[in-house]
């Protein structure tokens, strides 16, 4: 007989009010199981005794809406919808469930245009920056075809993988920046405290300073205002070219096809475009919403210039009845796997079942690319930041050979 535990939980009953208790079970996913089965919508399960509390609550402090934000929302939704819950009282339970100030906000503003009398899609579509145009299109699909809990779970599975797959470029670009910044900071140390001690013995002995040691004690003088007009102007710049990128379309697109070209960080950036493609085209495909406006809003989230107007390419191809296969495979951002695949689900009628296997592909191609690319960065950025440290060191030390050499003689 398998060892059952305690376990404190938190549901929404048939009436819709909240219901504690405590269930035994030998794991969390039986204890969900034996409350679903009870008719209970489950909102938090915690192991009794334990510190670790396993909430299904919107993460996160304030800030920002993220996808991960997102995808707990659309999963606790489905399951609501799902057991019979009215829209109104869903929504009611995820505006309290909600921790980010923003979303808290639009929920609430969603709850009220659905009183007045507007559609769940229609209430989303009038928040933007909260709700991505790809989960508005699948609850309007959700809606039509009557399965918007259907709909809501893939949005779920949507965003938690594409959320995923952020995390991961995060992680492998979180060691070189850190590296960066380490040595910023050690080259800012030793030109505003170790530069003056030397320089201040290299006076005491006299001569005339290697044009090296020259050039540091010249910038360790000027670190007072030099440093900060470097971050000041770095910084501008940085927001000035990401604002230029968002208002310039043909900016966006020449910088997109730079990105997909660099070497080494090229590929990576590929396979991440097309493995976004492929997924919310599948998605959008899956829940019904119609090739042509799938083919839209794809093009407006991959979010690469080059991606998009591949879509623009493939929206006049559809319409003249031509096959996708056929249209991808003019670009040579889409490989030619990627094009056959389409081309099977095309003959098999399972587009949209080959576009998640592609997704699914390229997921694992981003990982084992991720992964390389950390191992070949950590050695290279060792030795950056080697080089940098022992050029100082060198430049402080120069000099001493040349008072050795006074004091010898």
């Amino acid at each position: 007989m398998p060892v059952t535990k305690e376990f404190e939980y938190r549901t929404i009953g048939r009436d819709g009010k909240q219901v504690k208790g405590k269930v035994e079970a030998p794991n969390e996913a039986a204890a969900v199981q034996v409350l679903r089965q009870q008719g209970l919508v489950p909102l938090s399960i915690t192991e009794g005794g334990s510190l670790l509390q396993k909430e299904l609550t919107i993460p996160g402090l304030g800030g920002r809406t993220t996808l991960k934000d997102l995808a707990v929302f659309a999963r606790q939704f489905a399951t609501m919808t799902a057991s019979g819950m009215s829209l109104l009282r869903s929504l009611a339970v995820l505006e309290d469930q909600a921790a980010k100030p923003s979303l808290k906000k639009a929920i609430s503003e969603v709850r009220v245009d659905i009183e007045a009398g507007l559609s769940l899609s229609g209430a989303l579509a009038k928040h933007p920056k909260i709700f991505p145009t790809i989960m508005v299109a699948m609850v309007r699909a959700g809606e039509t075809g009557g399965f918007l809990d259907n709909a809501l779970e893939r949005i779920a599975v949507n965003f938690e993988k594409d959320a995923a797959l952020r995390g991961k470029i995060k992680g492998a670009m979180t060691y070189p920046v850190i590296v960066l910044l380490f040595t910023g900071v050690l080259v800012a140390g030793v030109l505003a405290f170790i530069v003056p001690v030397f320089e201040g013995m290299f006076k005491q002995f006299g001569g005339e300073l290697p044009l090296p040691t020259q050039i540091l004690v010249t910038a360790s003088h000027s670190l007072a205002w030099s440093g900060p007009l470097f971050v000041a102007v770095l910084t501008g710049s940085i927001m000035l070219f990401r604002r230029e990128l968002r208002r310039n379309p043909k900016l966006r697109l020449a910088f997109d096809k730079v990105k997909l070209r660099l070497p080494v960080f090229g590929k990576l950036f590929a396979k991440i475009a097309i493995s976004r493609f492929a997924r919310n085209f599948g998605t959008l495909l899956g829940v019904g919403v119609p090739v042509m406006q799938a083919i839209d809003v794809v093009g407006a989230t991959t979010g690469n210039a080059v991606i998009t107007e591949a879509m623009k390419d493939l929206q006049s191809a559809v319409r003249d009845g031509l096959p996708m296969s056929t249209q991808l495979a003019k670009h040579d951002v889409f490989p030619r796997m990627v094009a056959q695949m389409i081309e099977v689900g095309e003959e098999s009628g399972q587009i949209s079942q080959m576009l998640d296997k592609v997704a699914d592909f390229y997921d694992r191609e981003v990982d084992t690319a991720a992964e390389a690319l950390t191992a070949a960065i950590e050695p290279l950025m060792v030795i950056v930041m080697g080089v940098v440290v022992g050029g100082m060191v060198v430049c402080l030390y120069l000099p001493m050979f040349t008072i050795y050499q006074n004091i010898q003689g």
